[in-house]
């Protein structure tokens, strides 16, 4: 049987209910949809939601306190195997289109164009296991650095102005009554908009590879994250915005930030409408190839955004806004749209990568030596898809340095939230939500004393999650 191609398509700071495949949810998109043929995941948490921690925890299949990501600082070490350095060996072609943000060794007062050189360091990229790669560092981070995108905009000459604007654009805040953005159209062409250049580079590269092998094509958008920078023939599409903001338990929200909140709402959805038409144009692609029905697709984001939603914005967050992503996959094997609602985890795509190109996860992401590098959490979701089991953990964990330092752990029912370092404007060092009867997360039950015995059982389980998984030991020492 000739091996299945496989393309992992990926947006960043995309909230859960702002994908069509869900049903009850703000936006139609009807090429994601199509990703979710097989089934899509109701309860996906992210590992760590975070950009940077997500994403080199997606690479190595481990939770980003074993790879020392927990923070949005440091890069991942090259020591941990990956899943495309597996594909591979497998005999995939492997490219990668998009951002990656595995590398986030500068400060965030590093000044415009003193971060990273990413085309210059392309060969140690590479090394992750990739073939081809079109590397974006990200919306607001290519002020900073100068990755493939960057070089883009400056062969067009506006390299200087987007950065300038990007900086004049305002700096990220978690509250909602700081944070200044607005919805603002891209001021330059709009074939130079990053996820429409994304789009291009990931058909060039369908059209370029070697047909004679299997490949394997990470695309990875940059929206919807901030700026709020729509071009404007897609922001001309969403006049108004009325979905609702989840209370703030803090105090109430203002209305001129609820109306900023609607704002910024439009232009997320006009940005999540660019990346919409871009998957459209891949599928387009694999039908013209007559391989669309050889080919798996898996869909998911990093991690969510709070846009509002109890007072807060941006990520980070335990809420379910920000913890929460949309996960699908389309297998050729597999049809039947199944809403699964069991709990599964950000990094589950991994083994289920390797799983699809018969490659066993744990051995594949695993080291002998040094200590702890051959524990890998990242289990395959096909038997979810097969109807082989019936749930592949009993819950999901999330963790988290960012306001704080905290751990989740969430089932169908319950999610419990633990501050190891608490930060004052949270309300709380323990959490306890009952998803069904409280599914906006709006009542903390953590000191109800009937709940008691359950709060213990969620604890023992973080325990056990912690316990289990330690930080993999590092080397760089040369031996004789």
């Amino acid at each position: 049987m000739q091996p299945l191609n496989i393309i992992f398509i990926m947006t960043d700071q995309h909230r859960c209910d702002h994908v069509g495949f869900y049903g009850d949810t703000f936006i139609e998109t009807p090429h994601l949809d199509r990703l979710a043929e097989s089934a899509a995941f109701s309860n996906c948490l992210s590992v760590n939601p975070i950009c940077a921690p997500a994403r080199s925890s997606l690479l190595t299949g481990k939770y980003s306190h074993q790879i020392g990501t927990l923070g949005m600082s440091g890069d991942l070490h090259p020591q941990h195997p990956t899943y495309p350095q597996a594909l591979q060996r497998a005999g995939y072609y492997t490219a990668g289109i998009g951002k990656f943000h595995w590398h986030q060794g500068w400060e965030w007062s590093t000044p415009k164009g003193k971060g990273h050189d990413l085309v210059a360091m392309k060969h140690e990229t590479l090394a992750c296991g990739f073939d081809h790669v079109w590397e974006v560092s990200g919306k607001q981070l290519v002020t900073r650095n100068y990755c493939e995108y960057a070089k883009l905009l400056d062969q067009a000459g506006v390299l200087d102005a987007y950065r300038d604007w990007s900086n004049e654009y305002g700096r990220n805040h978690v509250d909602v009554a700081h944070q200044t953005f607005e919805p603002v159209a891209f001021p330059f062409e709009e074939k130079l908009y990053v996820d429409i250049a994304i789009g291009d580079q990931a058909i060039q590269s369908l059209e370029l590879r070697p047909k004679d092998q299997p490949f394997y094509m990470f695309v990875s958008f940059c929206g919807p994250h901030p700026p709020y920078d729509a071009p404007q023939k897609y922001l001309d599409l969403y006049q108004d915005d009325e979905s609702p903001i989840i209370p703030d338990d803090r105090g109430p929200i203002s209305e001129q930030s609820q109306a900023r909140i609607h704002r910024l709402r439009r232009s997320y959805k006009a940005m999540i409408h660019v990346i919409d038409e871009q998957v459209g144009r891949i599928l387009d692609t694999l039908e013209a190839q007559n391989i669309l029905d050889s080919t798996v697709i898996l869909f998911t984001a990093d991690h969510g955004e709070m846009m509002g939603d109890h007072g807060r914005v941006q990520k980070g967050s335990f809420y379910k806004s920000s913890v929460n992503v949309p996960a699908a996959i389309a297998h050729p094997h597999y049809s039947g749209r199944k809403q699964i609602d069991k709990p599964v985890e950000l990094t589950d795509f991994t083994a289920t990568i390797l799983d699809v190109a018969g490659i066993h996860p744990q051995e594949a992401l695993s080291l002998k030596w040094p200590h702890f590098n051959n524990i890998v959490p990242s289990r395959s979701l096909l038997p979810l898809l097969s109807g082989k089991a019936d749930s592949i953990r009993p819950y999901a964990f999330s963790e988290c340095a960012h306001r704080g330092v905290w751990n989740v752990i969430q089932n169908e029912r319950w999610k419990y939230v633990k501050y190891l370092i608490p930060h004052p404007d949270e309300g709380g060092v323990t959490f306890l939500f009952d998803l069904i009867n409280d599914p906006l997360e709006l009542k903390n039950l953590a000191s109800d004393p009937t709940h008691s015995v359950v709060l213990q059982q969620l604890e023992q389980a973080r325990r056990d999650v912690l316990d289990s998984t330690p930080a993999a030991q590092t080397r760089w020492v040369r031996t004789l």
